[in-house]
């Protein structure tokens, strides 16, 4: 299989006539320019055609590597196409901090960005809503820049590639800071689910994993801020002791690539994701789905998939709950609504998976659930686009910036425009 023309998982073969990485943005500019159908590609790390093009497909991965730090206006404006942890090193080295980062620190800051991935914490958005400013090649060529001052900022961060390809990302920057991360086993799942606010809330970023067994436990991985008090929750009696060694999400896996634990403290962008960034941590030998669910409706939407729990468990690796703090992104999963995010890595068999994925779909229906843009989901699109009560204030800005549609591709057609 040629791997240029797949995505990580190698579930998605990309149709585009021609992958090119300019190694400048006038070079990138003149790409644009002359394609009549165009998309930008990140690391690959989407599960569905999000990132296809009949057309080109354009990489900003060789474009130079900027990371311009504004001390005064604490913000860094960073290439699109780095990896978090490419910039996370740079930054701390300066003293500087993201708030938040991923589980995966491999992801392109574009990439990212523009699907609503996010990290966890109650009190941590999406990591969209660090953007203070972007800078993207648009249809003609040309380059547009925003700041945070400009309303259409809010709809071009989360924008699904459709308005243009961004070449530079402005970050908010905070002082680096250290966090010890421990992971808790074992949770009893309807004690989880009484208490998923406190659970979510009993460190500065919080996981809880299940693989919806039949034991119906969880492990929750607790990453706190060096130099903040502990949650009272973690000494309540309902609350699972630390395990008595490194641990990997999914049973049986050597946790030699995840990050530091123990409560060993250590630097912001060595704890906050689950992986090291030296190490790849897994193979790509899985198909992923997340739907987000307001916060308030997550305990009912967890007991709702816990009635065919044998059924997902046969696909299943392991399920993953995260919290996001609302935004005001227009496309956002989290926007306006606290949430908690619901994940699923499941075997690398789309014939097994999908129909589980409708089940999970079928049973998180009554809560108005997200599916991640980037991930595997079988909603249908005016559903989908029902959930997105900005979307109309979108497409205006789709038609401004690209009308006659060269950022367009099925998958845009299908969940953006729609009849």
């Amino acid at each position: 299989m040629d791997g240029s023309r797949v995505n990580w998982a190698g579930n998605v073969r990309f149709g585009a006539r021609e992958i090119v990485a300019p190694t400048s943005v006038a070079e990138l500019q003149a790409v644009v320019a002359r394609a009549d159908r165009v998309r930008a590609l990140g690391t690959r790390h989407s599960f569905n055609e999000i990132a296809d093009s009949p057309g080109v497909l354009v990489s900003t991965a060789a474009l130079p590597p900027a990371v311009d730090v504004d001390r005064a206006g604490g913000t860094a404006r960073v290439a699109a196409g780095l990896r978090y942890a490419e910039v996370a090193v740079r930054l701390d080295a300066q003293g500087l901090a993201l708030p938040n980062l991923g589980s995966l620190p491999h992801l392109s800051v574009a990439g990212a960005c523009a699907t609503g991935t996010h990290g966890s914490g109650t009190r941590n958005g999406c990591l969209a809503t660090s953007v203070a400013g972007l800078e993207l090649v648009t249809a003609g060529g040309d380059i547009v820049v925003l700041h945070r001052e400009d309303e259409d900022l809010a709809g071009a961060v989360v924008a699904l590639g459709a308005l243009g390809v961004v070449v530079a990302v402005t970050l908010d920057v905070v002082p680096a800071f250290d966090v010890g991360q421990v992971v808790h086993e074992w949770l009893d799942h309807d004690v989880l689910v009484a208490h998923l606010d406190e659970v979510m809330g009993s460190g500065y970023s919080v996981s809880a994993f299940t693989d919806w067994g039949p034991a119906r436990r969880a492990q929750v991985w607790v990453k706190q801020r060096v130099g903040e008090p502990a949650s009272a929750v973690l000494d309540t009696p309902w609350f699972p002791p630390p395990a008595d060694g490194p641990r990997h999400p999914v049973a049986g896996m050597s946790p030699v690539n995840c990050s530091e634990q123990l409560g060993l403290p250590g630097s912001w962008h060595e704890r906050l994701p689950h992986f090291r960034s030296g190490f790849t941590p897994s193979t790509g030998q899985e198909l992923q789905s997340e739907y987000l669910v307001a916060r308030a409706d997550a305990p009912a939407a967890l007991r709702a998939l816990d009635g065919v729990r044998d059924r997902i468990t046969a696909v299943l690796q392991i399920s993953e709950l995260r919290a996001v703090a609302a935004d005001d992104l227009w496309l956002s999963p989290a926007q306006g609504r606290d949430t908690v995010a619901i994940h699923f890595t499941w075997i690398a068999d789309a014939g097994a998976v999908l129909p589980l994925v409708a089940l999970v779909e079928q049973r998180l229906a009554p809560f108005a659930a997200r599916p991640h843009w980037g991930k595997i989901f079988t909603i249908d699109p005016q559903v989908v686009r029902s959930r997105y009560e900005l979307l109309p204030r979108f497409r205006g800005l789709v038609q401004r910036y690209d009308p006659g549609g060269r950022f367009a591709n099925d998958y845009t057609d299908r969940y953006l425009v729609g009849s």
